[in-house]
Formats: C-alpha cells, structure tokens, sequence
C-alpha cells in the first residue's frame, strides 16, 4: 500500500506505540494503600466488607469510583502524525 513518505508498517508502530503509552499511563496510576475505610470518603456510604477485603486501602465506594472514572480528563495528547493539517486546532 502507497503510503508517501512514510515507510512500510509506520502506521502498526504509530499504533503500538499509543498502546504502549497509554499502558504505561495506566500503570503508572497509584493503588489504594493502607487500612480500607468503612465508609466512602466522598458520600460516607458504607463500603461492603467483601469490596474492603478485595482492594485493601480503599477509600470509596463503587458509585463514587465510576463517577471519577467517567469524568472526562484533560491530557495533552502526541501528535505522531507530523502533517500540518493534524497540527491544526
């Protein structure tokens, strides 16, 4: 396939490399640590003995968790690109 400058597999690697990025990201990300609470720190419901026993240092409850986790976050992305069009804001 014609790709202009670009040689074979750049777009694969472009691919691996967001992958990996983004796994990294992730990793990077702090667990809970310590003694679990027994109640949410944000909403003070209680947080069930099996969830406390699972994740030990937990501080919220699952409702709290999936509204943090569904919170749009602002990250500045990598341009791999490189054309001026992908530059453009």
């Amino acid at each position: 396939m014609a790709g202009g400058w670009a040689k074979d597999g750049a777009v694969s690697e472009q691919i691996e490399a967001s992958i990996n990025d983004e796994l990294a990201r992730m990793k990077a990300r702090k667990m809970p640590q310590g003694e679990s609470r027994t109640h949410c720190a944000e909403c003070e419901d209680p947080i069930p003995e099996a969830r406390r026993t699972a994740l030990p240092g937990v501080k919220l409850c699952i409702n709290c968790v999936n509204e943090r986790d569904n919170r749009t976050e602002r990250r500045g992305g990598i341009n791999r690109r490189g054309s001026k069009d992908s530059q453009l804001k």
